[in-house]
């Protein structure tokens, strides 16, 4: 029987394996592609849409990171995605 210590539970999936970095999913994709196309369409209409689909797809990849991410460390990172998200949308 293995010890499943806090550097297991943080680092490792429940096959054991350590898990840093996945196969990118479909919300992280489309926030990928989206943040490219907003550095080609700088203004108007079809900037603001690739604004909302990049921010909306990074929010919901954080999200599924911080309550179904196979490991602490990885849901600390949606964690910290999130607070990036919130942090950067505060006006001052």
């Amino acid at each position: 029987m293995t010890e499943n210590t806090l550097v297991d539970k943080t680092f490792r999936d429940s096959e054991g394996k350590i898990v840093l970095a996945q196969m990118p999913n479909l919300p992280f994709i489309l926030w990928i592609v989206a943040s490219i196309l907003s550095l080609i369409f700088t203004s108007g209409k079809i900037n603001t849409v690739l604004d909302v689909v990049a921010n909306g797809s990074l929010y919901t990849w954080a999200w599924l990171e911080l309550f179904q991410g196979v490991n602490y460390f990885r849901r600390a990172l949606g964690l910290a995605v999130l607070i990036a998200i919130i942090v950067s949308k505060i006006q001052y």
